[in-house]
């Protein structure tokens, strides 16, 4: 029995196939056309991450981000300041639109978006780090803006024409500023240390001086806890969540390619993280069933489709091995995201994203989630980067539910094979 017929026969309570489709998502009220049709889905895509992104920009670039956020904890939510979920939705988002936003300027009404959002999210960040706005960020206490200052510096990385080279000299060198005070706190031995990693990583393409420990020390113990197949340990042991995706694969693999290009990692460093970001694509690639869902495992369920950055991020780079076509991986993807922002209560009446996985659902949010905190969802949309010529978007897809050949016998041949 096909791969994907088979998993359809399966009953996936929870997920969020179990929810129907048939509504579509529009903005503006226009709606969109099924998954899989070459031309159609780019359009579903941008006007979502645009749905879901504009509350952020726009408000950040009004200076009225934390006067018109609302801000909804987890019901276990614990002691921590509340203030840091500003910085969560700032530096969660932008790493999700940067790549669209570094495509040039054009006449289309995506370009138009596009421009909109790009022009709102350099205000922004003008305004968020300005002493003397409503809206400016905290970097100086608290544990948490390690890991969103390390998202809002994935941004630059991914788009610096785009979002870093137009920002004026001042604002520049406040988020340089920013950033280096972050170096009086230390990252938990975990995934954080690739946050305090991603940080540094940024200021040395700036031509500034590294922490040398906190950009080493990142790379180091992630390959120290590799567990084989695709996977690292989240610290030395393995977590059954998806920290591969949200945080390990992608920063691993820019990190190292910063620290490349600067003789401070070989290239063959730098290849092998990328050969297992691919190997744990192609895992999460067959863990999307016929029905466009996927299982809500572990830890941060409540950032929805930012479980699937890693495989985003493989399409964005175009390193798809060769038994999964672009167009494939599109048509499955956007089914996922019908299946889980088509369903009422996902946006409060105002465009927030709401607590849960599919639709309004507080009570399966961790102890350290907020509102700020779902923008990670960003993060599924990163092959918008793409042109809309390239293969991903420009190839028709083939009936992705029922492919015969879908690389099966290579992989239990290499299923054991540890990259």
């Amino acid at each position: 029995m096909e791969r994907r017929k088979f998993l359809g026969a399966i009953s996936l309570m929870g997920l969020a196939g179990t929810l129907p489709a048939t509504s579509l998502l529009a903005v503006e009220g226009k709606p969109f056309s099924r998954a899989g049709i070459a031309g159609k889905d780019r359009e579903y895509w941008w006007r979502l991450l645009y749905k879901i992104g504009n509350p952020v920009t726009a408000n950040l670039a009004n200076g009225s981000l934390k006067k018109n956020m609302r801000v909804e904890k987890s019901p276990t939510f614990d002691s921590r300041s509340i203030h840091v979920t500003y910085l969560e939705a700032v530096g969660r988002t932008f790493a999700g639109i940067a790549p669209w936003l570094a495509l040039p300027d054009d006449d289309t009404r995506e370009g138009v978006f596009r421009k909109k959002m790009r022009t709102d999210a350099l205000q922004g960040l003008a305004r968020c780090f300005d002493p003397a706005s409503p809206d400016q960020l905290n970097f100086k206490t608290d544990h948490q803006p390690i890991v969103d200052a390390a998202y809002l510096a994935h941004s630059f990385l991914r788009a610096p024409k785009a979002l870093w080279e137009p920002l004026d000299s001042t604002t520049k060198e406040r988020i340089i500023t920013a950033f280096k005070s972050l170096r009086n706190r230390k990252p938990f031995d975990s995934n954080w240390l690739l946050f305090g990693a991603m940080s540094e990583a940024f200021l040395l393409t700036l031509g500034q001086e590294p922490d040398a420990e906190r950009l080493n020390k990142g790379v180091k113990k992630l390959n120290e806890w590799y567990k084989g197949d695709g996977c690292y340990g989240d610290g030395p042991n393995f977590a059954f969540d998806y920290y591969n995706s949200f945080v390990i694969h992608p920063m691993m693999v820019d990190t190292l390619k910063v620290m490349a290009d600067h003789g401070l990692a070989t290239s063959k460093e730098y290849e092998l993280a990328i050969s297992r970001m691919e190997r744990y694509a192609v895992g999460q690639e067959r863990m999307i069933s016929p029905e466009g869902t996927f299982p809500p495992i572990g830890r941060s369920i409540t950032y929805r489709t930012g479980a699937l950055q890693a495989l985003s991020q493989v399409a964005l780079m175009e390193r798809l091995p060769a038994t999964i076509k672009p167009a494939q991986v599109r048509a499955a993807l956007t089914l996922v995201k019908k299946n889980m922002y088509d369903v009422p209560g996902t946006f409060d009446e105002n465009g927030w994203l709401q607590l849960g996985f599919v639709g309004h659902d507080p009570d399966i949010a961790d102890y350290y989630t907020s509102t700020g905190s779902l923008y990670m969802a960003t993060l599924s949309f990163l092959p918008l980067g793409l042109p809309a010529t390239n293969e991903f978007w420009s190839a028709p897809a083939e009936d992705w539910t029922a492919r015969k050949a879908w690389g099966g016998k290579k992989f239990a041949k290499d299923y054991h094979v540890d990259y």
